[in-house]
């Protein structure tokens, strides 16, 4: 798209951009000094609640519903989005008397929501309203009123929802944090419901996921030359080697960066074993430990790879940071 830069008034742009922080800021500071019993009430009823919260709202308050639903269910809350419009035609039926509706309009008067209040009514659904209406028809018929009103939206017209969709959605986000600590909501449980993120890949991969195993694991036996170490070491890619006895059980292991430090020091190799040239006693992991513990096993010891170990210290695997790098735990 071509625009004419010499007629856009930079100064004018930054000062509406800045004034609009400011409005949206101070809406969301003023939502701090009303909150009170109104508010515990709500989070209350959400905590006991045997169903799910169903999020309504109707038209920029919808999208800010959405958001809303989204936060609580990947916060240890059960809920789901209903359209107000939707369940007027049959999505009712996704409501049960077991459940709690937050319901969101700035003005408290949308249709849509208005119309299905009675029905909401007659299932005996608790009812909690995010709205800037306090003697609105849906302030009326809530169980619970959350006060999201503000003194002037961000748009200069005072017309576009701009800084009301905002004090609902912090409105939102205060609910969703109460009832996660309320929850005793953990790192781990986060994790769960967000298998794919960053968080879940670091909480729920295991040293087992991501290991080398069986004939892709490099092993040599004490006796075994220095030639044969380093065809094993050459041939598997880790960038070492075990070196076990005869029971597959842990002896020591030999890097890259030890063959380095002994070609610097002058070391005749033709004439070395395994065991001559071998760290003894090196650090391993169990298969069942996170990843994110190998990482910092790594990091601490400034190492490249790890061996892998059962609990009678038989080899079982190995990983090096690329194994971790390429299952994005780093």
């Amino acid at each position: 798209m071509n625009f004419d830069a010499a007629k856009i008034n930079a100064e004018q742009v930054l000062s509406l951009a800045r004034k609009t922080f400011e409005i949206e800021a101070a809406a969301v500071l003023d939502l701090a000094t009303r909150i009170g019993d109104e508010f515990v009430q709500a989070v209350g009823l959400m905590m006991a609640c045997p169903g799910r919260v169903v999020v309504m709202g109707i038209g920029k308050s919808g999208h800010i519903g959405h958001k809303i639903a989204a936060t609580l269910a990947s916060t240890g809350t059960p809920a789901m989005f209903v359209h107000p419009a939707e369940a007027s035609h049959g999505d009712l039926g996704m409501i049960r008397a077991v459940d709690v509706v937050l319901a969101i309009s700035n003005s408290g008067e949308s249709q849509e929501l208005i119309a299905i209040l009675p029905v909401l009514s007659r299932l005996g659904v608790a009812l909690i309203a995010i709205t800037g209406g306090m003697q609105s028809t849906l302030a009326k018929h809530a169980s619970v009123t959350l006060d999201s009103s503000v003194a002037r939206e961000a748009c200069p017209l005072n017309l576009a929802p701009t800084a009301s969709t905002t004090a609902q959605l912090a409105l939102g986000d205060a609910l969703a944090v109460a009832l996660l600590d309320a929850r005793g909501f953990k790192e781990e449980d986060f994790a769960r419901s967000h298998p794919g993120g960053a968080l879940g890949r670091k909480l729920l991969t295991h040293v087992s996921d991501v290991m080398r195993s069986g004939d892709a694991v490099p092993q040599v036996l004490p006796e075994s030359s220095f030639t044969d170490l380093m065809r094993e070491m050459s041939a598997k890619g880790l960038g070492a080697s075990a070196v076990v006895d005869a029971a597959q059980r842990v002896l020591g292991i030999f890097t890259d960066g030890d063959l380095r430090r002994l070609v610097e020091k002058g070391a005749d190799l033709r004439h070395l074993t395994a065991a001559d040239v071998m760290h003894a006693d090196p650090r391993t992991l169990s298969a069942d430990a996170l990843a994110v513990e190998a990482v910092a096993l790594m990091e601490q010891y400034r190492i490249n790879s790890v061996l892998v170990v059962d609990k009678g210290g038989m080899l079982c695997g190995a990983l090096n940071t690329n194994d971790l790098m390429r299952a994005k735990v780093i």
